[in-house]
């Protein structure tokens, strides 16, 4: 067990048929990892956290009435976004950095992360999606807010935003067609990197279930401080509103994945 909270849930309308998800809101590591060995400055990087995430989905959830549910650990400790049996669950080495108290690692402190910290956050979505589905009587929709680097090893990322997917598109043209619309947004279609991931967040609990989803990524120096925060909750507001008040993104309808885990597409309710 752990004395600091695993994950937190944001209380909303649970009857408004939308979750918001952000699996990387916080750096915390609890102190008995005495920072993984790491300096302070490497909890102010994106391999620690996804800036900017946290505000903005407490700003969303409370424009939107909705509930959220975001981890209250770092992923430098073991990232949410990642199935159990996935290798880079736990990372040695992060965009360069060297990560002490994950190499080496016993298989017991492994399976203690997991237990500890990754399993019981995905309990918390997985009662989250319960308790909304048994308000409304339909699927929710799930979003799941991420952020990325401006640039990776040199490259600069153009994009303003991204939404990343795998083969359920019902969320994800409308969210990328409205965050065009303005004309001052360049959106990612599964860039800078692909939305298809055997066991990560959506995957196990949105693509094997059929519920309506989507990521999406803002660039994290556009959400970095307060004012960026504020225009971008100012600009997704109306876009989720619009995307939950589709009755079509509250249907139950597994795809095929493109890890090739799952049959043809069908309709379970």
């Amino acid at each position: 067990m752990t004395d600091t909270p695993v994950f937190e849930i944001i209380d909303g309308r649970y009857d408004s048929g939308l979750l918001l998800l952000a699996d990387h809101a916080t750096n915390f590591i609890p102190p008995r990892y005495h920072k993984l060995g790491l300096p302070d400055s490497a909890f102010g990087r994106h391999i620690a956290y996804d800036i900017g995430i946290e505000p903005l989905t407490r700003q969303l959830a409370k424009r939107l009435g909705a509930p959220a549910v975001m981890s209250r650990f770092s992923r430098l400790l073991i990232d949410p976004n990642r199935g159990e049996d996935d290798p880079t669950i736990i990372m040695r080495i992060s965009d360069g950095a060297i990560i002490p108290g994950n190499h080496p690692i016993s298989p017991d402190e492994w399976q203690h992360r997991i237990e500890t910290y990754h399993r019981p956050y995905h309990a918390a979505i997985s009662q989250t999606i319960d308790r909304i589905a048994k308000a409304t009587g339909e699927a929710p929709l799930v979003l799941s807010l991420h952020s990325y680097t401006p640039a990776w090893k040199g490259v600069a990322r153009p994009w303003h935003a991204a939404v990343l997917w795998d083969t359920d598109d019902r969320a994800v043209h409308p969210l990328i067609n409205d965050l065009s619309q303005a004309g001052d947004v360049l959106v990612g279609d599964n860039e800078p990197y692909d939305g298809a991931l055997k066991g990560d967040t959506l995957y196990r609990h949105c693509m094997t279930t059929g519920i309506p989803h989507a990521l999406l990524e803002v660039r994290q120096d556009l959400i970095a401080d307060d004012a960026g925060v504020e225009a971008w909750a100012k600009r997704l507001e109306p876009i989720f509103k619009r995307l939950n008040a589709d009755p079509k993104l509250h249907e139950y309808r597994v795809h095929a994945s493109r890890t090739g885990a799952y049959p043809a597409a069908t309709t379970t309710s």
